[in-house]
């Protein structure tokens, strides 16, 4: 009954949110269009932040969506994509929330801050810090996946969770131009694209996004800008049994990695490349290497209305258990089925401002699993899977039987996305997108159970609510 109770609110809100930008029309549109955000409308007034004389400032937003998928798959995924993963199904991906004090960064004072966020819906899965896997990844041995924010709500709910991304402190050294360090769990600064939905061009993410990077660290992390044009970071993590990715705060803690990155900004900021990384040992069971670099350059044209990116990331894990190992393994070919596996990928986006706000752009990617590592069907079915004190492991969002369907190989990924984004109101955005995806594996699955295809056409759209 519970259940039924919340999917029933989770669909209230959604069609809610859905059906008030839908009826909102000119008259009441300006009345609101100074307003910043549902909060600033809904007290009649553009300034709501009441902890502000305290440095406090709050936010959020509702981001909710629906994906039409022709392949109509049997199990209702759309294949390995993320983090609108379900055909059609309406999710409520992000219920987010945040509380934060911000530093000012100058080399003349102290000063002391931190940020905490907390997210419920169908990303949460993605955004918790699942950087430790059921099984090791090299051994198999299972292992204690720790307790920060994985159990927060009950595994009865297969979609539908709690997550917080970041709970970090932060303080300015007064050292030269002033040194930021913040100390805790936190986003990653590799990579484009983000978790944080109102920063995202397209509501569908790149494969490189959820399979090529982290998306959060726990840990230590220092930046220092040496003047307008760099920018550099450094730092260590841990918490993770997968090279400092997406660490934990009670697991893991001897398992100590580094992540960095340099900037460099034009003068006129209309170009800037930054070259991120991290690099450790795989787990505390195991020094075998893992590491990777993200390479983002972007360049704005056209007095900043057209816009291009483009991402090269790159990875390796050593002497891990992968697909083709498997295979070699059975076959007789290999002793074992450790490999040491690679990862790569190359994205390109190019946005166009159509109006202030109206926007039109397009993403083509390719992105190659090189030994079958690190995608295996949904990227949900493998963070949902826990290891009972017999050592057998299950997944409460996916059905392990129908993942034995997906190619567990290596592959060529390729994803050709395009898409609007609408923004009627300083608060609300609009994204439709059509995307085509196709692989060198028959990666996606049909419409009956079992069966395999190699391409997929979805439509989807989605609309951001920021309080």
């Amino acid at each position: 009954m519970n259940r039924r109770i919340f999917a029933g609110c989770r669909l209230v809100i959604s069609c809610s949110a859905i059906l008030m930008v839908a009826s909102m029309t000119s008259a009441n549109a300006e009345e609101i269009e100074e307003t910043t955000g549902l909060a600033d409308y809904a007290a009649g007034s553009t300034d709501v932040q009441f902890l502000k004389d305290y440095g406090i400032t709050w936010g959020g937003w509702l981001n909710t969506g629906v994906t039409a998928n022709a392949n109509n798959p049997a199990d209702g995924f759309n294949g390995p994509v993320t983090f609108g993963d379900r055909a059609g199904e309406l999710q409520m991906n992000q219920l987010y929330g945040y509380l934060q004090r911000a530093i000012t960064v100058n080399g003349d004072e102290w000063d002391f801050g931190g940020r905490v966020d907390i997210n419920y819906g169908t990303d949460s899965i993605f955004t918790q810090a699942y950087g430790v896997p059921a099984y090791e990844l090299g051994t198999g041995q299972p292992l204690n996946r720790g307790n920060y924010d994985l159990h927060l709500t009950s595994w009865s709910d297969r979609f539908y969770g709690l997550a917080l991304p970041q709970a970090y402190l932060e303080m300015n050294l007064p050292v030269g131009n002033g040194l930021a360090v913040k100390a805790g769990h936190f986003y990653t600064i590799l990579g484009y694209e983000v978790v944080t939905a109102p920063d995202n061009f397209f509501y569908s993410h790149a494969y490189t996004m959820q399979y090529g990077e982290p998306f959060t660290h726990t840990g230590i992390l220092g930046t220092y800008a040496f003047d307008e044009n760099w920018t550099a970071s450094a730092g260590t993590t841990t918490g993770s049994a997968t090279g400092g990715w997406d660490g934990n705060f009670n697991t893991q803690l001897t398992n100590w990695g580094f992540l960095g990155s340099v900037t460099w900004t034009s003068d006129e900021k209309d170009y800037s490349v930054n070259l991120g990384s991290t690099a450790g040992a795989r787990s505390a069971q195991s020094d075998s290497p893992w590491a990777m670099y993200s390479l983002v350059g972007k360049a704005n044209f056209m007095d900043g209305t057209l816009h291009y990116v483009i991402q090269n990331d790159m990875g390796f894990a050593n002497d891990v258990i992968t697909g083709n190992g498997a295979a070699n393994y059975a076959s007789g070919i290999a002793a074992d089925a450790q490999q040491n596996a690679m990862w790569y990928g190359i994205n390109q986006y190019l946005m166009y401002d159509v109006l202030d706000n109206l926007g039109v752009g397009v993403r083509a990617e390719w992105f190659r699993d090189n030994n079958g590592f690190r995608i295996w069907g949904p990227g949900r079915c493998p963070a949902s899977v826990n290891v009972n004190q017999q050592g057998v492991g299950s997944s409460y969002a996916c059905n392990l039987s129908n993942l034995a369907s997906y190619p567990w190989a290596g592959a060529d990924y390729y994803a050709l996305t395009a898409g609007l984004n609408y923004k009627p109101l300083k608060w609300v955005m609009l994204r439709p997108n059509l995307r085509y995806d196709w692989s060198s594996q028959d990666t996606y699955m049909g419409s009956t159970p079992g069966e395999q295809l190699g391409n997929q056409f979805t439509f989807s759209a989605d609309v951001v609510i920021t309080f």
